[in-house]
């Protein structure tokens, strides 16, 4: 059967810092045809990040041009760093029938949301809050004082959860994923996103 979506779908994945995000979004692209949507930032890369694979690493003057000149989707600042979505790659993609998953944190969540009405959001919880913060720990990339201002956060993101279209617990990376997988297979399905003219085509008699 031909092509028989409007277009490609795009998926938020967001949640507290820490939950697994980056992890849950490989496994994504991994297994199934998904395209992760490379953000930018103006923080320093971690041990083993590419430029262009994992982030888009802009200086701030770069960061702020392209700002002024509206190419960003999204943007944040967040624990003193931008970040941010560069609008024209998104939107070309999923045009051409690609789907877009966006791993952003909260406050970049809420400005999508104003732009794209029909996007899936799916909000990433920890299986509880004491594993959230092994999980930072573990990562070895904070400092103390780094640290607790993450934490410190989590409360208030959480009350962002209403938001979202949908919760998945992250207590297993294998079950998380294929809990999001599921969601997307149902989302693609809906009739309002299909274009009829060319599905009855292929059922005409």
């Amino acid at each position: 059967m031909s092509d028989i979506y409007n277009e490609g779908l795009l998926i938020v994945i967001s949640g507290p810092s820490g939950v697994g995000k980056g992890t849950i979004c490989k496994e994504l692209m991994k297994r199934y045809d998904y395209n992760v949507s490379i953000s930018a930032t103006t923080r320093s890369p971690r041990e083993g990040e590419v430029d262009g694979v994992n982030y888009h690493f802009l200086d701030k003057k770069s960061f702020e041009e392209k700002l002024s000149n509206n190419e960003f989707l999204e943007y944040a600042q967040v624990y003193g760093n931008y970040y941010g979505t560069l609008k024209q790659s998104v939107e070309n993609e999923i045009h051409n029938g690609k789907n877009i998953i966006l791993e952003i944190d909260i406050q970049g969540t809420l400005q999508v949301q104003k732009v794209y009405k029909n996007a899936i959001y799916i909000f990433l919880l920890p299986p509880s809050i004491n594993e959230l913060k092994n999980r930072i720990l573990k990562r070895g990339s904070e400092t103390e004082s780094s640290f607790n201002l993450r934490f410190s956060s989590v409360s208030e993101e959480l009350k962002y959860m209403n938001s979202y279209d949908y919760a998945v617990i992250n207590d297993d990376i294998d079950k998380a994923v294929e809990k999001i997988h599921n969601i997307i297979n149902t989302e693609m399905n809906r009739i309002s996103r299909i274009n009829l003219d060319k599905f009855l085509e292929e059922y005409s008699f």
